[in-house]
C-alpha cells in the first residue's frame, strides 16, 4: 500500500486515495481530504463525519447511503447536497473510511 502526507500527517493509502488504516485519521486531516475533492466543511458536514465514524466504530464497516441516511436522520437529498454525485462514497473518504460496499 502507497503512503502519502497530507496536513502534515503520513498515512497510508490504496489506488483510489482511501485511508487503508482508519486509525490513521484525525479531525486535522478531514478539511484536507474534502479539499482534495472540491468541499468545504461545515457543521453540517462534521455532524455527518462524526455519525459514520461512530457507526464505523460499532458495526465495523463503513455506513452506506441508506443506512447513513436513516440513521443519522438527514435525508438522502440533504446528502447529495452536502457531498455531490457520489455521497457515500465522499463521505467515506472525508471520514477516512473504507468506501462502503456496493460502491463504485
Amino acid at each position: 500500500m502507497p503512503t502519502t502526507t497530507i496536513a502534515g500527517h503520513e498515512v497510508d493509502v490504496n489506488d483510489e486515495g482511501f485511508l487503508t488504516k482508519p486509525e490513521q485519521w484525525t479531525e486535522d486531516l478531514a478539511p484536507e481530504l474534502a479539499k482534495l475533492i472540491g468541499l468545504t466543511l461545515t457543521d453540517a458536514h462534521w455532524e455527518l463525519i462524526r455519525f459514520l465514524r461512530a457507526d464505523y466504530a460499532v458495526k465495523g464497516e463503513t455506513a452506506t447511503l441508506r443506512r447513513a441516511s436513516t440513521q443519522s436522520g438527514v435525508p438522502v437529498k440533504q446528502l447529495f447536497a452536502l457531498f455531490p454525485q457520489k455521497p457515500a462514497k465522499k463521505m467515506a473518504y472525508v471520514s477516512g473510511l473504507p468506501k462502503p460496499k456496493g460502491c463504485v
